[in-house]
């Protein structure tokens, strides 16, 4: 967290007449809490939204602008994405060409189906893999565009082109490389539009909105599904299940968006359009490309269980999810109807439960959860923030010696007590 953060926390405060004491009460955190986030010591953006909703303010209104801390040396990723770096961000010399290696690229059919083969790999977090295959997908989906022959032509290749780049837009957010995803995603979006595809250039949107939340932008990320989401609502008669996906899944991107920037009512009205569009689907619908991670019934209640501990961590709201986790279409028995929702989305849902144990003081049930997440996805979960939270955790409050399956996946994550 940055000086400035903890000053505009410290001005809101006082132009508001609290104390700590109060905005610790409002806030519902301990005084310390408030002092360190006032000190500008890092503190968790949940903390962030909690002393918002105290203050009576957007969680965006406290954050500005500052000196940028030092960046611990992340080489060794820079490194392992080189290729990706110059496939997708070549030079460009004088004249405005990008100096790109001369490729002759295969058919269109088998260059899609090598996309899409590297999105599969991407599900199953073979990323090592994705990583290696996409610079020259990259290069041979652009030399593809070059070599079109006609109008026809260009806009099939472009929206093979689209593919890769929103593929690998999904690969650089997964793994925190923010600008270049930023690169890879806008180029898509502009790619799809050229080619007249507008639910293409949608999708790429649902992707940004992913990215953006990522980076705390929550104004841009509203703003942006919101204007995305009217202009490709369904028709009354239109029941085709791609198209409601998107729509749905843009409005859950404009309420991840609300929520986070503690808009409630902008939260709630976006999780009726959700539900609206869930409800338009009773089972699951089509996965990427024709959406960005699928949408149905399912995945609206996830992401609406974890809108909870977004709002909080305190007792009443980890009991909360653990109530909803086991209701509805969220129940084992109802997800065999329904189908489930994609790996990725039902991974970050268990860690929501995970998390409600460990606040609850359950520590061996939330450390079952992570083991069973750990052991379906063990590449995603490295990747994931949330699990390391929920693993330092334990770490802090466990008062018994540590069981070995907990310092395994301490080890696991690279968390230390």
């Amino acid at each position: 967290m940055s000086r400035e953060i903890g000053e505009n926390i410290k001005r809101l405060r006082r132009t508001a007449g609290k104390s700590q004491e109060d905005l610790a009460e409002a806030a519902g955190l301990s005084v310390s809490t408030v002092q360190k986030a006032e000190q500008g010591r890092t503190v968790r953006t949940e903390t962030l939204h909690a002393i918002a909703r105290g203050l009576g303010v957007t969680t965006s209104k406290l954050f500005a602008a500052d000196s940028p801390k030092p960046v611990v040396s992340d080489d060794a990723t820079k490194r392992s994405l080189m290729p990706i770096r110059e496939a997708l961000m070549p030079p460009v010399g004088v004249d405005g060409v990008a100096m790109v290696p001369v490729h002759t690229p295969g058919g269109l059919a088998e260059l899609r189906k090598g996309v899409l083969t590297t999105h599969d790999l991407y599900a199953a977090d073979d990323f090592g893999a994705v990583a290696r295959a996409l610079p020259q997908l990259l290069r041979d989906s652009e030399a593809t565009v070059a070599l079109a022959e006609d109008d026809n032509a260009r806009q099939q290749a472009e929206r093979v082109r689209t593919l890769t780049l929103l593929v690998c837009g999904k690969f650089l957010t997964q793994v925190r490389q923010y600008d270049l995803a930023y690169s890879a995603l806008t180029e898509g979006i502009r790619t799809a539009q050229s080619a007249g595809d507008r639910s293409g250039a949608a999708v790429g949107v649902i992707g940004l909105g992913w990215l953006l939340l990522r980076q705390d932008r929550f104004t841009d990320c509203y703003n942006l599904a919101v204007r995305a989401a009217e202009e490709m609502e369904p028709r009354i008669s239109d029941t085709d299940p791609a198209r409601v996906g998107i729509w749905g899944e843009l409005w859950m991107r404009a309420a991840a968006s609300a929520v986070r920037d503690n808009r409630p009512q902008e939260a709630k009205a976006a999780r009726r359009m959700v539900a609206r569009a869930a409800a338009g689907l009773p089972k699951e619908g089509a996965a990427f490309p024709t959406t960005w991670g699928g949408f149905g019934p399912v995945t609206a209640s996830v992401k609406s269980v974890e809108d909870y501990l977004i709002r909080g961590d305190g007792r009443a709201e980890a009991r909360a999810v653990l109530r909803l986790s086991e209701r509805g279409v969220l129940r084992r028995d109802a997800r065999k109807q329904s189908g489930n929702t994609t790996a990725v989305n039902w991974g970050r849902h268990r860690l929501d439960v995970a998390q409600a144990h460990v606040l609850l003081g359950a520590h061996q049930d939330g450390m079952e959860v992570l083991a069973a997440v750990k052991a379906a996805q063990p590449e995603w979960i490295k990747h994931q923030p949330m699990a390391r939270r929920i693993m330092s955790d334990v770490l802090r409050t466990r008062k018994r010696t540590l069981s070995a399956e907990m310092r395994d996946m301490a080890a696991h994550l690279g968390v230390s007590g």
